[in-house]
């Protein structure tokens, strides 16, 4: 009786402690997915989910957001965009065309719209003329309505008393229209400022986001993925607490650093179906913080600083009130060629990790009052085919065909991202360019292409093969009209490839 007595006690003494582990992974889960005071908030794994990309649907019965006219947004324009290069090479990295007739940054604008979030800021810097066309057309010009919301566009400018006008990284750019900001902020009555990249592709309520930051009074809130450890060096990691407050931020650690940056995602078991193949928490680089931390950290703890994730998130951590919020929908970011290439052609498969199709929450971009696609004698699988399009007895697979392309006979286009044009030739055109020996907007009759992105109003003549077929990884040739970066033939904006070409 006695030692069946002990082994009870054991027995207890374990269910209390396993019992302890599940409360606290429940405690964690409602502190990092806004649960903190709802208390219901569930995740649904979708059909379409794979190991390798994240796909949920996040529900939420709160119905008492955060005032969506007390917040504002920045979103940032990024640098000189070199991973993104040759695509950046004259435009901003915000204006890379995206799934056949978006820009990037249609992405984020299009989130703070469906937020409700209507005050909005754009920094730009270099190569920012298309960036702000589109911006003008899309949403200053484009019949959205703003109520008493605005978007304004600020170019990097030299100040008096500083000789470099460059932005010198995320928290710099902000810095330097910090005055502009705060007259704003305090005119608007601002109390939380989100802070977006302009190079991801994703959906998200970023009031949900807000909230959270509200509930846990956080002076900084960052939202934060799961991530494998393929890609963990890419990004700054995150370790948080079992009340999803931030311990520490490690700006795309290596080696040792990167090992110790391995967490326990247990706690989203109950939505990744195998918690070990994503070891670590990322930053999404999306960040909420109040109006007035962030004056304060520019303008006099971090007024040196010149970044938020390799400089002032790291310090911040230790001396602020800094939340983690878990997305755990689709995200990637695309801020290089391969990433910016896969995730393109991810949005032709069946089904689809990411739709552009919701009624309830739109992605915009400028109305071109563009005719239907003609298509005459195709065969087209698993491909986006934009707007405007003139496609003629040819073979498209698994590819993006962007607005106003032009496609000829017996041409086959396979793994293929073609940006389109945003001029038209006529037939008359054409016909006198093709007699004249020049090659029109589009491509020509009998050309094969695969493996491929082809930047807008690129000529490519007749019998050409595209098909890096011997599988060169990185290669400049600016003068013959394209790049190779991991693997993909980059065709550059305007470029003409002469008939007959094989590359």
């Amino acid at each position: 009786m006695r030692r069946s007595s002990e082994g009870g006690g054991n027995e207890r003494s374990m269910e209390r402690l396993n019992i302890g582990v599940i409360n606290q992974e429940k405690a964690l889960r409602n502190r990092c997915f806004n649960g903190g005071a709802a208390r219901t908030t569930n995740c649904v794994l979708t059909s379409d989910s794979c190991p390798e990309t994240l796909h949920f649907q996040t529900h939420s019965s709160r119905k008492n957001y955060a005032d969506a006219n007390r917040v504002s947004a920045v979103i940032l324009g990024g640098g000189t965009g070199a991973q993104l290069f040759p695509l950046t090479s004259t435009r901003a990295t915000p204006a890379v065309p995206l799934g056949g007739c978006h820009r990037l940054i249609d992405i984020p604008m299009s989130n703070c719209f469906n937020s409700g979030i209507n005050k909005i800021f754009v920094m730009t810097q270099f190569n920012s003329a298309s960036l702000n066309r589109h911006i003008h057309r899309t949403y200053l010009g484009g019949g959205i309505n703003f109520t008493d919301g605005s978007v304004q566009v600020l170019a990097a400018t030299q100040m008096p008393e500083e000789p470099a006008g460059w932005f010198q990284g995320t928290a710099d750019a902000i810095r330097k229209f910090v005055w502009v900001l705060e007259d704003y902020y305090n005119h608007k009555d601002i109390e939380h400022i989100v802070i977006l990249s302009g190079d991801q592709l994703y959906r998200m309520n970023y009031m949900e986001l807000v909230q959270k930051h509200v509930d846990d009074n956080a002076d900084i809130t960052i939202s934060c993925a799961p991530i494998d450890a393929s890609r963990a060096s890419n990004y700054g990691l995150v370790k948080f607490d079992y009340t999803g407050r931030v311990l520490q931020f490690f700006e795309k650690p290596k080696g040792a650093d990167l090992e110790s940056m391995r967490v326990d995602t247990n706690f989203l078991s109950y939505a990744i179906a195998d918690t070990q193949k994503y070891p670590y928490i990322a930053s999404m680089g999306v960040y909420v913080f109040k109006r007035d931390a962030l004056l304060n950290l520019l303008k006099s703890k971090y007024s040196q600083l010149h970044d938020f994730g390799s400089e002032i998130l790291p310090r911040a951590v230790l001396e602020h009130n800094v939340q983690a919020y878990i997305f755990t929908g689709y995200w990637e970011d695309v801020g290089t060629i391969k990433s910016f290439f896969d995730a393109n052609l991810a949005l032709t498969e069946q089904p689809s990790k990411f739709e552009f199709y919701d009624p309830k929450t739109p992605f915009f971009t400028a109305p071109r009052n563009l005719p239907p696609t003609q298509l005459d004698k195709c065969k087209i699988k698993d491909a986006f085919i934009s707007d405007g399009c003139l496609l003629s007895e040819c073979s498209i697979k698994h590819s993006v065909i962007g607005v106003c392309s032009r496609v000829s006979s017996r041409c086959e286009l396979m793994d293929t991202m073609m940006m389109g044009a945003d001029i038209y030739e006529i037939e008359e055109e054409t016909a006198k360019l093709l007699l004249a020996g020049k090659v029109p907007i589009g491509i020509g009759e009998n050309t094969k292409i695969r493996n491929c992105i082809i930047d807008m109003n690129a000529r490519i003549g007749k019998n050409v093969v595209i098909a890096n077929s011997k599988g060169i990884q990185e290669a400049d040739h600016p003068e013959e009209g394209y790049y190779i970066r991991s693997g993909v033939v980059v065709i550059l904006k305007n470029a003409t490839i002469k008939d007959g070409s094989v590359i």
